[in-house]
Formats: C-alpha cells, structure tokens, sequence
C-alpha cells in the first residue's frame, strides 16, 4: 500500500487530489508532517482535512512553533471555516517565535462565532438596499467587490461562497439579464477643477489609460543620433564619450533614406515565451510607429545550439504575433564580415590572441590582471588568428580578446573574448568556419552593419552597453542608439531558457506548447490571442523599472475582455447526470433557441442556435444536492431550477444504486408554460434524439503551472513548487451537438464555465477542448 495517498486519502481528499500531492515532495512531505501532527492519520472529516492540506501549503515557515496550536484549534471545529483559518495564518505569521496570546487569537480568527444563513441574507440586503440607487444607475458596471466588501465588514465570518452566491442572485432579481448597454465600454468624464483665486478654471485634458498611450514617444529620431548618450570611464581616469561624426551618421542615413530601423535578435535554441512578446511589442512596434522596419535576426553564433525546429518555430509565431519582419538575417550572414573586422581590430593593437583557459581567464579576471599575452607583437596575434582560422590550433588551445580594460569596475571591460575554435559545421553557414564569434563581439557589429537605427534590449544587458559602444568606436564604425527596458515577469511561472528546457526534458510538462506555459506557442494553444497578449504588453508599458513581477491574473483580464467579445455561447456538461423529463414524451423533441451573444438581437437570426431539448437532459452533478438550504440554487428534491434557454424543471424523484449513496440519475418534470420562475438557472445538454446520446468531448482544466507566485526565489528547489492540481482531464464531458463541426482553435464560452478552445489533439470521433480563462475577473479586482 502506498503510505501517504493512504494518510491523504484518510482526511478527505479525493483520489485524484491525494495522487497529485503526491507528485509534489514538498507538499507531500509538508501535508503527511501535518497529519501526525494534528493526530488524525487515522481519519478525519473532509472539512477538517481540507483545512488540514490548506495548513500544510500555505503555513508561515516563521510561526512553525505555533502549528500545534492551530491543528488543536481545527481538530476541535474551533477553526472551522477558511475565512477563519486565513485569519489564523495572518495572525501566525505577524506572531513569530514570541508567546501566543489566545485570547487576541481567538478574537483575530472568530473563534465561537456562528452565522447562519439568515444571516447572510439579512446582510446582504441591507448592503444592496442602502447602495439600491447607485446599483440601479451603474447597473452591472457596479463594482460587486466593494459590496462584498461591506458585508465582510459587518460578518467578517461568513462563508464566502455563500455571500458571492446570495450577492450574484440578489443582483440579477434588480436589474433581469444583461443589456447591450451594458456590455458597452464606460465612457470617462472630465474632472473639472475648482477655480482657485477667482482666476478662471483651466481645462485640461483626461489623461488617457495606459494602453492609448503611445509608448514609443520616448525615442529620439535616427538623425538626433549625433548626441553623446553613453560614457564609459576607464580605469586610467580617460572617459569615452559615445557619438557618431557626421559623416557616419550621414553615411548611414544616406542608406536608411532617414527610416527607423530595428531588430528583433533571438537566439534559436529555445521556444519563445511571453517575455519575447515584450521585446517583439518593442521592436516591431516602434518601427511600424515609425514607418519604418524590424530585422527578423537570428542570434546563431554558437553552432552547437541551433535547430532548424526552433527557426521554423520563430518565424510562425513572430507572424502570428501579428508582426511582419522587414527583413529575415542571420548573424552567420555576416561571418565573413566580422572576421575582416576583427583583423581589422588586431591591426589596430585593440586584439590579441590569448592562450589562457577558461579557469585562468576567470581567474585573471577576478584578480583585475592582464593577460601573459595582452602585449604581443600585433603581427603575432595576426599570424596565429590566422592559424586559427584554418584550424591549425586545437580547439580551447587559444581565443581572440578584445584589449579593453581589465582594471575596469565594469567587468564587461575585462578583454571579452571575440571568437573562440570550435570544430563544429554550422546549420546556416555549413563547413566553411572553425572559429565562430561571441555574442559581445557580433552583436553591436551586425547591428551597425545592418543600419539599425534602436537597438532595444532588456537591462540585464545595461551593464555590456560600455563594451558595445567601446568596439564600434574602436572600429570606426556607425554606432546605433542602445536603450534598455525592463524584463517582463509573470508570476506563477518561470521563463528561463534552462529551466523550461529542463521542465519539457524531464516531462514536467507535455512539451513546448503545454497550455500550462508561458510560452507563446503553449498560451497559443491554450487559446490566448495575439491581439491580447499584445494589449497586456501594451498596458504594462516600456519602463526601466526593473523587478516588478506582474500578476498574471492582469493577462487573463486582457484575454477575457476580447474572448466576451469573440467567442460565441454555448452549453457543455462536464460531470453530466442523466435528469429524465417524465411529462415529456420519449421520442419527441422541442428545439429552443440559445443566444450566441448576450445582446442578440431578435431580428438577427445568426446570433442564434439551435438547441434540442428532450426527455433526457444532463445537468452538472454539482448542480443538485440531496439536501437543499435557502442559500443554494441548483435542483434538489422537490426543488425547481431554470434549464437556460429551455424551461423550468421540478425535481420529483431520485434513483440511487445499491448502496443508497450514489445517484444514477433522477427524474423531473418541466413546465411549458413557464410560469414557474424558480432562481437558479443551470446550463444543460439533451439526448438530440431518442437514445441517442449527446455530443461527447474531452475537456482539460488547466490552473497556474506553479503554486508560488515568484517559483525562481526558491532557487535549487524550484521544482518542488509545481502545482500538483495544473491540469485536470474531463475524459467524457457532453457537448451541444451544434459543436461536432468546431475546427482547432476555434473558441467558445462554455455557459457558467468560461472560455474554452478547440486543441490540436482533437479527432473526427472526439473534440478535445482547453479552457483558457475562467469567467471570473481577478485582475479588475486587485491584480497588479
């Protein structure tokens, strides 16, 4: 028997939750510590246990000394709900090592304190009647989290489902369905200032959202580049002050015509993920702002990590993107080029050929000294380039260096190296070399050879800014405007190349494109549009304010605003139990009309769909309790709901199995005259026609890939962060049979559940379905 999914099982959680905490060894190791300490290995209630697991995963690591008490607390129904426990965990974790007081403890956490549902109730409509007339004025532009908030004020221990669901109803029996009003974007209004000493106000213009701004004002024109923007001091007390003359500027812009020219540079040995969004936004953006052009460059200077797979992947999703590549280069274009110019450097006494190896250099570097070899003879370090061009020396017996500044504070002075042996054929260049350039040494070189006009990059590279500008002086050559940005980080993920390489190697994930990731090719799939990525990097503007980690809750609010108006309605079942229509008869069917859009109107026939409605229908099995309360509004015994679209239903009986427990289906009756106006509606699939069973669909939930919302703090134990609940697998979920013709990467609202897109995995025999947001808006209500 297998220990811990015994211990998990124990407590409450279902199979499939105890079997993916046990992919997780922190979680684990965590929750089965937990266990023994709360004494309940042998078994517990499911509430105690969920509480339990909540414990074991979100628990100040600085208040461990007071877990014991807070699983008596639990064990005991003290701590009963997560309103509570969040209380507890808050209090905890402001208390650290120092002694408990339980009676600011239990104040802090309400413990003894019981709301009902009445309670809620009662609450709930003082909040919505003392707020009636301004709900009634913003209508559905109401901001519900300011009214939950109220009611939290006044029942700071209310089940928080409760209030959402006793709000939502209350909210939909003021203002009936949503209008096409209402789904119309607000339109802002002026504030107008007082007038201060009689003087007459002054209007002034509103000052726009950040996405109608245009971000690249900041960026001077190709012609203003004759400014010094860049000095770069060295150790002997000497400053390089970075311009172009004249006549290199006027030689490049003769070449230009004067256009703005930018470059979008990746290295082809990885897929591209959302910060290459960013940078794309950047390049492309500011040369199409600017009628101008992006080069499509490919960083291949290292022979041994390139694949025609990452190229052929590049250039799709930089056209998917939206973006159209003014021209495709590769680095290795220019091998020939650069090593004339690196001749060119030997000879004028600002390279040399070295022979120390890598620990040595490190070494030499760490101690601020020169090379044995900085100082030779100019026509020796000529003569053995030479020889390492013809593959004469053995690879790693010798490199080029630049002559910068080894005693310089910036250690991107310290004789980067230019080129290095490698006897390896390229996949662009073929055979023809055995000595490649670095980055530092081809970069800024193609970037002037190229006429780019910006060249864009992230502030990582701020401090190799004095090496750019350092060899394109040292050249002679046309120095191009360098500005950096800062990096685009998403919490609940990892963007690293090495370690979303080490997440598909070691299958962690299913592969580049796992809807999970963040890469473009996964949120792709997993039916996030270009057009929305784009208005999120829009909206998170080009700053240098580097560390911010943005939510990606603020993404998903990007993808829901253009999904609500894109993605057609419709109805899809995934945990389906089987409702039999009894005043119906078996091989008769009604067809009723669905709403594609919330604002159809009805003399618009394509903004409708056909839905069969029969005498059997399937609801959500979470949408009917044996046992009804006031504050539930799905089926129950006796108990009416509404079938969206269709009609009201009375439950009026129920067919248990053998063991009394589980529910096989039950039976109904509808109402056709619809008279019966019960509050709950619930989305539903009907047999099409007599014993023939719905569309079936395989449906995949997915959730953040990482609990934590910065997993690279955690450093070597990163991995033990995954989320074990990412992804959930609906195998037999039932469709609307108007579905059976959807096409890969078509995406739809799936009534109640969200928005959801066709996957590639689908079949002729079976649709496979991802969600890509749920319905709920968590950045409009605080994400950054």
């Amino acid at each position: 028997m297998n220990a811990p999914l015994d211990l998990f099982l124990n407590i409450g959680l279902d199979e499939r939750t105890a079997r993916n905490t046990i992919a997780n060894n922190k979680v684990t190791n965590n929750l089965t510590a937990v266990i023994h300490e709360a004494g309940v290995a042998d078994g517990c209630s499911r509430t105690v246990g969920n509480l339990i697991y909540t414990v074991a995963t979100k628990y100040s690591g600085n208040a461990l000394l007071h877990r014991p008490t807070l699983l008596e607390y639990i064990v005991s129904s003290k701590v009963k709900t997560t309103a509570q426990l969040d209380a507890a965990l808050s209090f905890l974790a402001t208390t650290g090592s120092e002694n408990l007081d339980l009676n600011k403890f239990e104040a802090a956490c309400g413990v003894g304190v019981e709301v009902s549902t009445e309670d809620i109730s009662r609450a709930v409509n003082e909040v919505f009647e003392e707020n009636k007339a301004s709900i009634l004025e913003l209508r559905y532009r109401t901001n519900v989290g300011e009214l939950l908030g109220h009611v939290r004020k006044r029942l700071p221990w209310a089940d928080a489902k409760a209030v959402k669901q006793l709000a939502d109803t209350k909210l939909y029996e003021l203002l009936g369905d949503k209008t096409a009003a209402d789904n119309e974007k607000p339109s802002k209004k002026k504030k107008e200032k007082p007038a201060k000493d009689k003087a007459a106000p002054i209007a002034t213009p509103e000052k726009p959202p950040e996405e109608d701004l245009n971000p690249f004002l900041i960026f001077p024109n190709p012609e203003d580049n004759l400014k010094v923007h860049t000095e770069v001091p060295f150790s002997n007390g000497t400053i390089l002050r970075c311009c172009n003359t004249k006549a290199l500027l006027d030689k490049h812009l003769k070449a230009t015509g004067g256009k703005v020219l930018t470059r979008f540079p990746p290295e082809p040995n990885g897929y591209l993920h959302i910060g290459h969004a960013k940078a794309m936004f950047i390049d492309f953006g500011l040369a199409k702002d600017r009628d101008g052009g992006c080069y499509l460059r490919y960083d291949d200077t290292n022979p041994d990590a390139e694949k025609k797979e990452y190229i052929d992947h590049i250039e799709e999703i930089v056209q998917w993107m939206g973006w159209k590549p003014f021209k495709i280069t590769y680095t290795s274009d220019y091998f020939q080029e650069l090593y004339e110019l690196a001749v060119e450097l030997i000879t004028r006494g600002c390279a040399y050929v070295d022979h120390q190896t890598p620990d040595e250099i490190k070494e030499y570097r760490e101690k601020k000294l020169n090379s044995p070899w900085r100082d030779r003879p100019i026509s020796e370090s000529l003569k053995l380039f030479e020889d390492m061009r013809c593959g004469l020396i053995e690879e790693g017996k010798a490199t080029l260096r630049m002559k910068q500044d080894m005693q310089s504070d910036n250690f991107n002075m310290y004789d980067l190296i230019a080129y290095r042996i490698k006897f390896t054929p390229h996949p662009h260049a073929g055979d023809k070399w055995c000595i490649y350039p670095s980055y530092d040494y081809a970069h800024c070189i193609v970037d002037s050879l190229e006429n780019v006009t910006h060249s864009l990059c992230t502030l990582e590279f701020e401090t190799r800014r004095a090496s750019y500008y350092w060899l394109l002086h040292a050249l002679g050559i046309y120095q191009p405007y360098v500005w950096e940005y800062s990096r685009l980080n998403v919490s609940n993920t990892v963007m690293s190349k090495r370690k979303l390489n080490r997440l598909v190697t070691e299958k962690w994930v299913d592969g580049w494109d796992d809807p999970r990731l963040m890469t473009l090719a996964g949120l792709r799939r997993r039916g996030m549009t270009s057009t929305a990525i784009n208005s999120f990097v829009r909206g998170i503007g080009i700053t240098r304010s580097d560390g911010t980690l943005i939510s990606v809750s603020r993404l998903e609010y990007h993808v829901r605003e253009e999904l609500n108006k894109t993605a057609p309605r419709t109805m899809v079942v995934l945990h389906p139990l089987k409702v039999v229509i009894t005043n119906l008869e078996a091989n008769s069917t009604i067809e009723v009309d669905g709403k594609k859009w919330p604002d159809a109107q009805a003399d618009d026939p394509s903004a409708f769909y056909k839905i069969p409605f029969s005498n059997v229908v399937y609801i959500e099995r979470t949408d009917f309790r044996m046992q009804d309360s006031k504050d539930y509004y799905g089926l129950a015994p006796g108990k009416s709901a509404i079938l969206r679209y269709a009609f009201p239903i009375k439950c009026t009986e129920v067919i248990l199995a053998d063991d009394n427990e589980t529910i096989l289906e039950i039976r109904a009756e509808y109402d056709p005259s619809k008279k019966t106006k019960p509050k709950g509606v619930l989305h539903w699939v009907a047999q099409p026609s007599h014993e023939v069973d719905p569309l079936k669909v395989e449906v995949r939930l997915f959730e953040r890939l990482f609990l934590s919302e910065n997993p690279a703090e955690l450093g070597d134990n990163w991995l033990d962060d995954l989320n074990p609940h990412s992804k959930e697998l609906i195998p037999n979920a039932f469709g609307l049979s108007s579905l059976r013709d959807a096409k890969v990467g078509d995406s739809f609202q799936f009534e109640r559940l969200g928005y959801f897109v066709v996957d590639k995995d689908s079949t002729p025999e079976k649709l496979v379905f991802n969600r890509t947001v749920t319905l709920k808006d968590n950045y409009g209500k605080g994400g950054k």
